[in-house]
């Protein structure tokens, strides 16, 4: 008889529930997360097991390795596509247990995608990268503030990046408290900035071996940084069925719900990925400034619109493009994509 299994993965533990063929609960018990107890515990169902399915929570990832590997088929559910179960008084974590597995069961479970451990983790560190970014971008306006607080003199970006702790302390002679928080906020930004380094480094190291790298460097914008965004935030280019539902998953596409020729308001407008939709916005800006064909498309967009939606539209323009690129292994043409 084939099994169905749902796990209600927690912080701390985590409830199983085995369903059958007819909707029967034929194991069911909350465990700690260990895996060797999980393990265990549904090893006597493995033959049968059609599969395993979990949440893409947060802290999947020891969980759908671990099992993955013990030779479990894991299937990870799509928790914004997921509908509630309606018509219950009561709902627990065993209910949701359950609930998955029977959406696995009637074979309309919404599956997210399970990338491969070490294709996830050179992801995950260009992910790291960009929030020790946006830590920088905090410290340099703490820093950037507290002057201007002490001296009534705004430094811009370059400015504040060409400080020392001796032009620090010049600027904040009056306090030697403000002086040395100055100092302090200084140093970390430097250390920071070496960490962005290492990483940047560290990924680029593998992303040069992939051809994809390449070619997706052919485009204008798109530099070191984007481009290794791009290429491992995509992942596999056959996920996507075309390239109108490629950019759809770098919220490249507009939102919004028609009834009777009205609109009636947006919804899913953060479903996709949004570093992705992060990279692209980034890349039409540059290509704004460095493409003549893309600047003036733009120009027409912005005549007729808002400055963000003109911008979109060159960043969907970028995405559709580079769905075909990365599909036909070819690199960017101008023509084809702004022509």
């Amino acid at each position: 008889m084939t099994l169905y299994c749902g796990i209600d993965l927690h912080s701390t533990n985590s409830v199983l529930s085995v369903l059958n063929e007819s909707d029967k609960v034929v194991f069911e018990k909350r465990l700690p997360n260990d895996l060797a107890c999980i393990r265990e515990a549904l090893e006597p169902y493995r033959v049968d097991l059609s599969g395993c399915a979990v949440e893409s929570t947060y802290n999947r990832y020891w969980l759908v390795d671990g099992l993955q590997e013990a030779g479990f088929p894991m299937i990870l559910a799509h928790p914004g596509a997921i509908r509630q179960y309606d018509g219950i008084k009561h709902g627990n974590d065993r209910t949701d247990a359950q609930h998955l597995a029977r959406l696995l069961r009637l074979q309309i479970l919404p599956r997210g995608h399970i990338m491969a451990p070490e294709e996830r983790a050179l992801r995950d560190l260009l992910r790291r990268r960009l929030l020790l970014v946006h830590q920088r971008t905090m410290l340099k306006l703490s820093l950037q503030g507290l002057i201007m607080r002490h001296t009534a003199r705004r430094l811009s970006a370059n400015q504040i990046g060409q400080l020392d702790p001796e032009r620090i302390r010049e600027h904040l002679c009056t306090s030697d408290h403000a002086a040395f928080t100055g100092e302090v906020t200084w140093a970390t930004m430097r250390s920071v900035d070496f960490a962005i380094d290492l990483l940047e480094k560290e990924a680029l190291k593998h992303c040069l071996r992939r051809p994809g790298y390449r070619i997706l460097n052919s485009v204008p914008g798109v530099g070191k940084v984007l481009g290794m965004t791009i290429l491992l935030e995509t992942g596999a280019i056959e996920r996507s069925a075309d390239a109108g539902h490629y950019a759809s998953y770098a919220r490249c596409v507009k939102s919004e719900r028609i009834s009777n020729g009205k609109r009636k308001g947006e919804g899913n407008r953060k479903n996709g990925n949004r570093y992705l939709a992060w990279a692209f916005i980034e890349a039409a800006h540059f290509a704004i400034i460095w493409a003549p064909k893309i600047k003036a498309y733009y120009q027409r967009k912005l005549a007729k619109s808002h400055l963000m939606v003109a911008r979109k539209a060159v960043a969907n323009k970028l995405a559709r493009a580079t769905y075909h690129m990365l599909t036909n292994q070819t690199p960017f043409d101008l023509e084809r994509a702004f022509g």
